[in-house]
């Protein structure tokens, strides 16, 4: 048995591993920007249905649906181009490059949700439990 096999036997839980691991980090945005917690920012909480606040809400309610899978890949279809927006709109016309305008974690995320557009959401999920049950059409 090659070594890849065994590894890929493995990439279901690996993506599933990624999705939430990019979910937990991705909702403390989100709770941030609403509630204040783990630290507001520093320009203070943002004004109710401005902007920053229903983007406060993809990232709370989508990094939720994303860390548990349900949905997954309209959701992340959503945040990505929230985080496609967030970068070309707010960090982008610092500074070109990533690093010094803040943007590389948008840019990342962008792409991690992408990933999840065409991948599904791996293994536990209730995606992937609802396919499971979902009856078989022949």
């Amino acid at each position: 048995m090659r070594y890849t096999d065994t590894l890929d036997r493995y990439a279901p839980y690996a993506l599933a591993a990624l999705r939430i691991a990019a979910a937990l980090t991705f909702i403390l945005h989100g709770t941030q920007k609403l509630f204040g917690f783990p630290a507001p920012p520093g320009g203070g909480l943002p004004p109710d249905f401005s902007l920053f606040w229903f983007g406060a809400i993809l990232e709370f309610a989508g990094g939720f649906l994303i860390l548990i899978g349900l949905f997954t890949r309209p959701v992340a279809f959503l945040l990505a181009g929230e985080m496609a927006v967030a970068y070309w709109m707010f960090h982008a016309p610092r500074n070109l490059y990533p690093a010094l305008n803040g943007g590389d974690a948008s840019i990342l995320y962008c792409f991690v949700f992408l990933l999840l557009v065409f991948s599904g959401p791996g293994a536990w999920s209730i995606d992937g439990a609802r396919a499971k049950a979902a009856p078989r059409l022949a």
